[in-house]
């Protein structure tokens, strides 16, 4: 590999070491592609370089460095974005190692740019009455309607991440006796998730109103592709927002497609599931992870607080200062 030579070296990365060795999903395929795009934009205007005529040396930790707190401070991405904007650039840079050893120096210095702490929110989920609003709202008198309302009752009954449910095909979904949907998660690990009746009905309806191909999307966009993320979050922010004039406590929730998978897990929780079992439900690949879900239970707290002893407190009334004293006291 000669020195000019990054444009083949990224080439190289997204088709031989992604695509072809790890074998990763579309979806990690398109991060790692915008977070590439973005540095190139960056290092355009930082160094006046077209991004073909970049050579590797000017990939440098202090323009990565720059670039990763331009994103934080110019385009106000947080903290966590931050973090996987740098991960997919130390990937880039471990395949480097191996392609041009003699950069050893320079992509060590670059490695050794550290993630940034950050704090976890609680995660967010809607309730039951919130949810019954939200899937009230679709105007089911329009193709549209009963698309969106299909969509967000699969999304909260089955916990399918956004990916999986834009991705999913008329083959993954079996309406007979055991209905469920296939789908393919993180790691390339396939699952399948269990239908309840009225889930199965709605989707049965729906799919008398698509194309009959095996392959065909189930929610398609206007155009008949794939729904972007984007275009979920549209159609969901469209009916929340219908939704709160019958449920006011939903003005006070920014409600997302993760916000719906977070929902399924928390009425699986709460119904007396295993961590285990919402752990396979979900996917995730340890049970660790369905930790964030106890974290959020104040019911279960509270459980457990009412079965401990209360300590015995006093209760007092306050006595204001003499004015004398609390005049000098303020001095």
């Amino acid at each position: 590999m000669t020195a000019s030579g990054f444009p083949a070296l990224l080439q190289g990365f997204f088709t031989r070491r992604l695509m072809q060795q790890r074998q990763v999903s579309p979806h990690t395929i398109a991060s790692y592609r915008d977070c590439f795009r973005q540095l190139l934009r960056f290092a355009q205007q930082r160094l006046g370089v077209a991004p073909q005529r970049l050579t590797f040396e000017q990939i440098d930790a202090p323009l990565i460095a720059a670039f990763l707190e331009d994103l934080q401070h110019s385009r106000g991405i947080g903290v966590g974005s931050r973090n996987l904007r740098l991960t997919a650039i130390r990937s880039f840079f471990r395949y480097a190692s191996f392609e041009m050893p003699a950069h050893a120096a320079q992509i060590q210095r670059v490695l050794a740019i550290p993630s940034k702490r950050c704090s976890r929110a609680q995660i967010g989920f809607l309730t039951r009455e919130q949810i019954d609003a939200l899937l009230r709202a679709p105007d089911l008198r329009t193709l549209s309607g009963r698309c969106d309302h299909a969509l967000m009752l699969l999304a909260v009954q089955t916990g399918l991440r956004l990916s999986e449910i834009t991705g999913l095909c008329r083959r993954a979904v079996c309406l007979g006796t055991g209905a469920h949907v296939r789908v393919l998660g993180k790691g390339r690990k396939e699952r399948s998730t269990p239908l309840t009746r009225t889930t199965a009905d709605v989707l049965r309806a729906w799919l008398r109103e698509i194309a009959n191909a095996d392959d065909a999307i189930v929610f398609p966009s206007a155009r008949g592709s794939r729904l972007s993320a984007d275009g979920v979050q549209y159609l969901l922010s469209k009916h929340v927002h219908r939704a709160r004039q019958s449920c006011p406590s939903l003005r006070d929730k920014h409600v997302t497609p993760h916000v719906l998978r977070h929902t399924m897990a928390m009425e699986l929780l709460q119904a007396g599931a295993e961590r285990s079992v919402i752990a396979l439900w979900l996917g995730h690949e340890s049970v660790q992870t369905t930790q964030i879900y106890l974290d959020a239970n104040l019911d279960i707290k509270q459980a457990a607080l009412d079965k401990v002893e209360p300590h015995k407190g006093r209760v007092a009334r306050f006595q204001p200062d003499d004015q004398l004293m609390a005049f000098l006291k303020a001095l």
